[in-house]
């Protein structure tokens, strides 16, 4: 469920400094109310007892609908299990690169930045501090692109470039960095550790390193997710597949201790926001969240799963799909009241004179 291969960056140099505090993505323009505050986000989330159906028709409406309004706004490969799939390092990143995974990761693109407050990061950038970003896990290029749009006197596409290389490995570069973003790279990393030391040792002194993931296992509040769901049985066979592979699917909880662990950030913080599956959150904020949601998980169910579960697992093609048609009905039906936790964290590495601050 990572955004495009673990293995692609994409490269920001700024003409100019971003404000100081982050501006709303211009091609995404939620309708949605306004997020709750800290205090709320963590609170089991009520269900909207008017939200059921017997049926698939309504909710299938729904998302044809919302698919349709979402596209108006944001929107030599091996082909294997008709996707297509990434050149580089094969086997190293287990979903496709094809368009309809693009579009599905330009959705996980709204949803995130929707989640964390219709805001692109949550770092305390200073404008006047801030003159080269890099993208880490860039799927289509569209954080990368909105940065550059926020940034004053920036042309926008123009001061972005883009390139494949191995984040895990030693990075060879001219110039360090102000800020690093590195995003939704669940199930793509075998070491993150190691990234995360590649990415202290590429910042300059007094950059901001900024961590945002998911924990993929699926979970409810209120007990109506068990596992007697299909969606229960396929989201852990996927969870420990990936796990088994060495590549961690949920990394979001442990970010802020690999960050910590790492003994050379500081001003680490850590926030974590629920993200709905589905509709059935009475809350506008998270109903309209958890729609979104539903769209991007029942567009990537063959994604997360064609290559994992019939390359790794030995399963027919034709086994994985009729696992996947029980979910989506599952998932459709809003038999339960799912969520995912997104975490987002951060750090600074020190000034050379301030090795001594406070972490």
């Amino acid at each position: 469920m990572a955004e495009n291969p673990g293995t692609t960056a994409a490269a920001m140099t700024a003409a100019a400094a971003p404000t100081n505090t982050p501006g709303n993505p211009p091609t995404v323009n939620p309708t949605s109310a306004a997020a709750p505050d800290r205090e709320q986000r963590n609170e089991a989330l009520e269900a909207d007892e008017g939200f059921a159906s017997d049926n698939d028709s309504s909710i299938d409406d729904r998302i044809s609908s919302y698919t349709a309004s979402l596209s108006s706004s944001v929107i030599d490969y091996p082909e294997e299990y008709g996707r297509r799939y990434h050149a580089f390092r094969p086997g190293s990143y287990s979903f496709p690169n094809d368009e309809v995974e693009m579009n599905r990761l330009d959705m996980a693109h709204a949803l995130m930045v929707r989640a964390i407050g219709s805001k692109l990061y949550l770092a305390p950038l200073e404008k006047d501090k801030i003159h080269r970003i890099l993208d880490i896990g860039t799927g289509t290029g569209i954080w990368a692109v909105e940065m550059g749009d926020i940034f004053d006197n920036a042309e926008g596409p123009p001061n972005v470039k883009f390139e494949i290389d191995d984040v895990e490995s030693p990075w060879v570069v001219q110039n360090k960095y102000d800020y690093i973003m590195c995003r939704y790279m669940a199930g793509s990393i075998a070491d993150w550790p190691r990234l995360i030391s590649n990415i202290y040792d590429n910042l300059n002194p007094g950059g901001w390193a900024e961590f945002q993931d998911m924990s993929t296992e699926y979970y409810s509040d209120d007990g109506t997710y068990t596992p007697q769901h299909a969606t229960y049985d396929w989201n852990q066979t996927f969870v420990k597949t990936l796990r088994n592979m060495g590549r961690d699917p949920s990394p979001g909880p442990q970010l802020e201790g690999w960050v910590r662990a790492h003994n050379g950030f500081h001003h680490v913080f850590h926030q974590k926001f629920k993200t709905p599956i589905g509709p059935w959150a009475k809350n506008k904020h998270h109903k309209d969240q958890g729609m979104l949601n539903l769209v991007q998980i029942l567009e990537g169910l063959e994604a997360f799963s064609l290559k994992l579960f019939c390359g790794v697992l030995g399963l027919t093609k034709e086994e994985v799909l009729v696992q996947l048609a029980a979910v989506r009905q599952e998932l459709k039906s809003g038999a339960f009241h799912s969520l995912l936790d997104l975490h987002v964290v951060y750090g600074q590495k020190p000034l050379k004179a301030d090795f001594s601050a406070e972490t």
